[in-house]
């Protein structure tokens, strides 16, 4: 747990970290606000490990969250940090002075090798409890492994590399076996491969790391204290559980490429850091006695994977003859180094320290500090504490480092998620370009940035760069919300201005013409632009008065096709004669309104394209719309042009079908005017029927007989069925046409008869052809001779009519036979009907004694009864009873009237002093009309039988039960 002194010094941290943290407050010159109300963690965050071991710790090494510890000298510590309540110790078994010298642990955390310093090597696995010496590598002192993170497994480590303190390198091999652990010798093979030599001869391997490129390459690196070897080669596929022995073959005759610093102090360490876990290595730092030798790692290299290599000397107070770094670790953008009493932490962007924390005396000398690859974690320990180390937010600053070092793309990748620090890059950026004249890249960047737009805008006015300007507006434009509809406006005005003085310029040079045509495409496209077309429609007045202006019309036409504003690019062809222009603009475009606002003038010019225009849009146009068009142009054109007029309005009658009267009346009017025979046809193909016409027929008739087209006026009159007119005016045409308008009332013989006469009148006494009268005779059968004889002259001698009035006497005996014929029939049929009702009145019928009523079942006999020919028999009231609600109102009160006078009759006189005489003559008054009454009853109560009549038919869809009495007769059932 913390003491006291570790909660002061953490204390005196915090303040200095919220002190340094304040004076950044501020309001920068961008507009973002960089207040930070609260303490920023630290990129290393140290934690003490709550442990306290029971002897000195002499080696630790951590690898995939499995932590080995060596204590005293014959315990072995193994915690899996996942489970840290649950420590595993282990025995090494050693009764002689041996202790721990080294210790190394594979990638897997699975294989433990432990070197001590008496020159000998014990293996432990994670999953066995028991330590197992490797017998071939007794005689060696280990100071490096190189582990083969390809091959190896949890029971396998695959061929390794081993390092020894005489420069000796070895591939080895340690496997478990699974049927009998440590039945056999772990150690399959240990083998000399390669012996490392600095200018005095062989030297410790200090450190060792294989690595696999492209291609099946592999790069082995090893370190002495003053040297850095690669071996490169390739290992054919499939033999790569053989080892290395190959690369290191290839070296025998020439030493392998290297890097050598003269200072030295004793030793070297290298570290790599690997961003994601099962990856290469992304870049490393060697920790030798000049200072730490950074770069990357490139595996696309032939020869050497080093690459980007520079020298951080150490910090100034660092003396490596006195406190002489101890361990190194690397992370993505720092390297530590452990010395005894602190830890410091050095960019490896610009060599700066950043970090450094000072271990108290009481925790001792630190001792070693290692870092697992898998979690990223930094473990340092003294023979007493343990402390651990947490990476949080490496990359928090990088992006300033990298914006001093004018990497700009490099500064915005690390600031992306901070927008306030993405502010003052871009800013930076900008000013940068802005200084070495790159002012196109200045824009870009100042228009992503928050600084003042009038303060960047003015900028660029004084360096007169409009170009650049134009650039800034325009980033500046895309990056505006939907909302900020005030600023759109403002850049898109401001833009179309300077577009228009740019080209302006570029337009009078010819020297510039390829400039000038990228520069008009540029601005086309920024006005069809759909993110600026809406505020270029709401502005679209303003932008019309600019191209106005500077006098553009050919972007003032493309500008109203993109505003879709046909009306004015159509207007525009019109002004300057180019009318097919304009009505291609119109065909492509298919606006109706615009059709009828032009055509007028189109039809004009080009009468034959605009009416085929007319039938291409078929059904979208209204012709009565294009009525006035045609009018106009009719009345100026010749016949011939004409002709345009009525095949488009035929078009309208024959293809479109149209039925609008206000067309048919244009195409009569044309037809009497230019095409007097197709007006005939066209009225006699719509037809007689006045229902089913769509002209006007008091028109039509009025424009037939100001162009004197009878014949025509005579068929309206027969479609209008004013048949004496017809007959009256065809009579001036053709006789036979007239006989023809005569036969048509076909329902009125009267009329016919007359109309017929009107013709022979005609005949007669106009054209005085007695034949032809005589025809006329013959043609209609209502005419006689003697309705014509009173239209012939005097002196015509009856030769000539001899054979129609034998004729006529012929009908008329002949129509006086028939009416004798038809008064015998008429006298023999009334006979019949007398003898008829003389046996109806004799007929009659017999009723037995227990014959009961059809309605009420009660003996017939007891009361007044009706007996019908069906055999139904019921008793008066009965009947009455089952009647009477079935007729009609008005027999109804009848019936009722009739029974109250009934009544009346049978009741007796209220006088006794009568003479006789007049009693006898009251009561036979009085007997006959009971008698009448009676009658008249039975005419109505029995004039069918009500089960076999037409009121037993009509009743049949009437409910059983009255529907206002049914909820009633419905309760009385419950």
């Amino acid at each position: 747990m913390a003491s006291i002194l570790d909660e002061y010094e953490d204390s005196l941290y915090r303040s200095a970290s919220v002190q340094q943290s304040r004076a950044s407050v501020g309001i920068p010159h961008s507009g973002y606000v960089n207040a930070r109300l609260e303490k920023e963690t630290p990129i290393f965050n140290k934690q003490r490990i709550d442990f306290a071991p029971p002897e000195k710790i002499n080696s630790l090494v951590v690898s995939s969250n499995q932590l080995c510890m060596s204590l005293g000298k014959d315990t072995l510590l193994r915690i899996d940090l996942g489970k840290p309540d649950e420590p595993n110790q282990v025995e090494l078994g050693r009764k002689d002075e041996a202790k721990v010298y080294k210790m190394f642990l594979d990638h897997t955390g699975s294989h433990l090798l432990i070197a001590l310093n008496t020159s000998e090597c014990l293996y432990l696995n994670r999953s066995v409890q028991k330590v197992r010496a490797l017998s071939r590598w007794k005689g060696h002192l280990i100071e490096s492994v190189g582990w083969n993170k390809f091959l190896g497994s949890e029971t396998n480590t695959g061929p390794i590399l081993v390092g020894t303190a005489q420069g000796q390198i070895y591939e080895a091999e340690i496997s478990v076996s699974e049927g009998s652990l440590f039945s056999t010798n772990p150690d399959q093979y240990f083998r000399q491969v390669y012996t490392l030599e600095e200018e005095s001869g062989p030297a410790p391997v200090c450190c060792l790391e294989i690595e696999r490129g492209i291609e099946g390459k592999f790069f082995i690196i090893a370190t002495t204290r003053k040297r850095l070897f690669q071996f490169v080669g390739k290992v054919p596929e499939g033999t790569e559980q053989q080892g290395f022995s190959s690369i290191f073959a290839m070296h025998a005759d020439h030493l392998p490429s290297f890097r050598e610093f003269p200072a030295s102090f004793g030793f070297s360490e290298i570290a790599f850091y690997t961003p994601k876990l099962r990856s290469n290595p992304r870049s490393f730092a060697w920790m030798m006695g000049n200072g730490v030798l950074y770069g990357t790692l490139d595996y696309s290299r032939p020869d050497s994977i080093l690459s980007d290599e520079r020298v951080w000397v150490y910090p100034s107070d660092i003396d490596i003859t006195v406190n002489k770094p101890i361990s190194i670790v690397l992370t993505q953008f720092h390297f530590l180094l452990l010395l005894p009493d602190r830890v410091k932490a050095v960019c490896t962007l610009n060599g700066q320290v950043v970090f450094q924390d000072l271990f108290l005396e009481k925790f001792g000398l630190l001792t070693r500090m290692i870092k697992d690859p898998t979690v990223q974690q930094i473990w340092i320990h003294t023979e007493k504490v343990v402390f651990r180390y947490h990476v949080q937010r490496e990359s928090r600053d990088v992006w300033k480092m990298y914006m001093n070092m004018n990497k700009f793309d490099l500064a915005k990748e690390y600031c992306k998620d901070r927008p306030e620090c993405l502010d003052i890059v871009l800013a930076k950026e900008a000013e940068h370009c802005f200084q070495n004249k790159r002012y196109l890249d200045s824009a870009k960047c100042y228009a992503l940035t928050q600084n003042y737009f009038e303060e960047i805008a003015l900028k660029f006015i004084e360096a007169r760069q409009e170009e650049a300007l134009m650039e800034f507006l325009i980033k500046k434009l895309s990056n505006l919300k939907p909302s900020e509809k005030t600023q759109t406006t403002l850049l898109t005005t401001w833009l179309t201005e300077l577009y228009l003085n740019w080209l302006g310029i570029l337009e009078g040079d010819p020297s510039q013409r390829n400039l000038y045509l990228d520069t008009r495409e540029k601005f086309r496209t920024f006005l069809s632009s759909p993110k600026n077309k809406d505020c270029l429609f709401n502005n679209r007045a303003s932008i019309y008065e600019l191209l106005a202006s500077h006098g553009d019309t050919e972007h003032m036409v493309y500008f109203a096709v993109i505003m879709q504003d046909y009306e004015r690019v159509v207007a525009h062809h019109c002004q300057h004669d180019e009318y097919d222009e304009a009505l291609n603009v119109l065909s492509r475009h298919r606006d109706e309104k615009l059709f009828y606002k032009f055509s007028p003038v189109l039809i004009q010019h080009i009468p034959k394209k605009v009416v085929d225009a007319w039938i291409s849009m078929g059904s979208r146009l209204d012709a009565r719309n294009l009525i006035p068009a045609l009018v106009n142009y009719s009345q100026s054109a010749s016949t011939q042009q004409i002709n345009e007029a009525i095949r488009y309005m035929e078009f309208c009658v024959y293809q479109l079908e149209e039925t609008q009267q206000a067309i048919h009346n244009y195409l009569l009017s044309l037809y009497a005017l230019c095409r007097p025979d197709s007006l005939l046809s066209y009225l006699e193909q719509a037809g007689t029927n006045p229902n089913r016409i769509h002209y006007d027929l008091k028109y039509a008739l009025r424009l037939c007989a100001e162009h004197g087209h009878n014949h025509a006026c005579v068929h309206i009159y027969k479609v209008m069925e004013l048949y004496e007119e017809a007959v009256d005016l065809a009579l001036q045409v053709d006789v036979d046409l007239a006989k023809s308008c005569a036969d048509l009332p076909e329902d009125d013989e009267e009329l016919r008869k007359k109309l017929w006469l009107k013709i022979a009148r005609h005949v007669v006494q106009e054209e005085k052809d007695v034949k032809k009268a005589m025809a006329c005779l013959s043609s209609c059968a209502l005419l006689k001779i003697e309705d014509v004889l009173p239209f012939f002259p005097d002196f015509v001698t009856i030769d000539h009519f001899k054979e129609a009035i034998c004729n006529s006497l012929e009908d008329y005996n002949k129509h006086i036979e028939e009416l004798k014929r038809e008064m015998e029939e008429a006298t023999q049929s009334a006979k019949r009907i007398r003898e008829d009702i003389q046996e109806m009145r004799n007929k009659y019928g017999s009723v037995e004694p227990q014959e009961k009523c059809a309605a009420c079942d009660f003996p017939l006999l007891n009361r007044p009864f009706y007996l019908f020919l069906c055999g139904h028999m019921f008793h008066y009231d009965c009947l009455l009873q089952a009647v009477f609600p079935n007729l009609p109102a008005y027999k109804q009160a009848k019936l009722e009237d009739l029974q109250k006078k009934l009544a009346a009759t049978s009741q007796p006189s209220k006088s006794h002093h009568r003479p006789k005489d007049a009693d006898t003559i009251s009561l036979g008054k009085g007997q006959q009309s009971r008698e009448q009454i009676k009658a008249d009853i039975d005419d109505i109560v029995a004039a069918e039988c009500v089960y076999c009549g037409e009121l037993m038919i009509r009743s049949i869809d009437k409910p059983f039960i009255d529907p206002q009495k049914y909820e009633e007769e419905m309760q009385s059932w419950l």
